[in-house]
């Protein structure tokens, strides 16, 4: 048993040879805590550890095992393990060696309550994991917090896509449906469901066309209720909107008698349900107006087939078939963002106009679509060929 001393401060204390003439020197307030620490580190030894580093911080480490990724990774990817490092910052300072499965946890659970996606959550994971492996190797640890993690339950994320020029040009049509105005707001100011709901005019500066967004309708027991918060820090943000929608939105304010631009039929704040309700209404509403009967057949009550004749009222008592795609309105969302894609506007830019949390979203949204025009653009290469031909 080593030889404890017992200091003036009431600590007992000893040291364990780590060989090369290296010394550790251990104290606990009671020679049972010393004699269990002592075990430790002669576990550790005989594991082969380097305990004389246990001390190094998780950043220390991350900074290394970014070194290496340097030299092996594109710059975007690099960029993207640099960006998820820094949102760790709660564990920087930490030995490496003290890691728990409960710290990283807490850094995703955080990240799932902030509305990162499933794909966001399991890269965090992921980075801490190969930063924890490379000190493993390194022989400054023998066990990787990040096993014993668990990826909170994401939705499923809806299928989505930007709407075409056409069905664009459907949202832009003159309509008096009271979801006419929120969906050109969604469409060219890409807010979201809960920011559109507690929207006041108040918020539109019509003399530098843009719109503030700074809080959100919530649903608290079943009812709505306004929240001067956003879902994400992100989401506080300023938005500029093109004079299009300026100009449509100065009109309407003109005719407005509410506070709220989207308010309920009694005036006050729409609930979630009562907004999928009028969606709902609008969408059929631009089937009736837009939609392609033609070649379109139904079977009658008595089982008979037969062409479809459209009634000369989309509220007939025959139900209209829905021929147009029934998109949701997050689809206009989408739509915003792709439109500043293809305008030119920067990823950085987008993203603050977005309001996403997380800049990885947004760069996910134009690398998609940066490989979907590319892929347009090269079909014109076999155009030019077949003309040659």
């Amino acid at each position: 048993m080593p030889k404890y001393s017992k200091q003036a401060n009431g600590l007992y204390r000893t040291k364990i040879s780590l060989g090369d003439g290296k010394y550790k020197w251990l104290s606990a307030h009671t020679p049972k805590e010393l004699d269990a620490k002592v075990q430790d580190v002669k576990l550790k030894l005989g594991k082969g550890i380097d305990v004389s580093a246990e001390k190094e911080t998780f950043l220390f480490w991350a900074n290394r095992w970014l070194a290496l990724k340097k030299l092996s990774v594109s710059d975007g990817r690099y960029k993207s393990y640099s960006y998820r490092i820094d949102k760790m910052s709660d564990l920087h300072y930490i030995p490496i060696s003290k890691l728990t499965v409960a710290d990283i946890q807490d850094i995703i659970n955080k990240a799932f309550e902030d509305g990162a996606a499933e794909k966001t959550l399991k890269e965090y994971k992921s980075v801490f994991s190969q930063i924890c492996d490379y000190a493993i190797v390194s022989r400054v640890m023998d066990f990787n917090p990040a096993k014993g993690v668990i990826i909170p339950q994401v939705e499923p994320a809806e299928e989505r896509r930007a709407l075409t020029k056409e069905e664009q040009s459907w949202i832009s049509a003159p309509t008096d449906h009271r979801a006419h105005i929120g969906a050109m707001i969604m469409m060219y100011a890409g807010l979201r469901r809960g920011e559109l709901l507690a929207l006041t005019w108040r918020d539109i500066d019509f003399a530098n066309r843009r719109i503030t967004v700074n809080k959100a309708m919530v649903m608290v027991d079943g009812k709505p209720e306004i929240k001067h918060r956003t879902k994400t820090k992100a989401g506080m943000r300023t938005v500029n909107i093109p004079r299009v929608l300026c100009d449509y939105l100065s009109a309407e304010q003109a005719k407005a008698t509410n506070m709220l631009v989207v308010p309920a039929p009694d005036g006050s704040v729409m609930s979630s349900g009562s907004w999928r309700s009028l969606w709902e209404s609008y969408m059929c509403e631009l089937n009736f107006k837009f939609g392609d009967f033609s070649g379109i057949f139904i079977t009658d009550k008595d089982g008979n087939k037969r062409s479809y004749k459209k009634p000369s009222s989309r509220f007939a008592r025959e139900k209209i078939p829905m021929v147009i795609p029934n998109f949701t309105a997050h689809w206009l969302r989408h739509t915003f963002i792709t439109n500043m894609y293809m305008a030119g506007v920067d990823v950085i830019t987008a993203s603050k106009q977005a309001g996403h949390a997380d800049i990885q979203t947004t760069m996910d949204i134009y690398t998609h679509l940066d490989d979907e025009y590319k892929t347009n653009q090269m079909s014109k290469l076999d155009e030019f060929f077949d003309k040659m031909g």
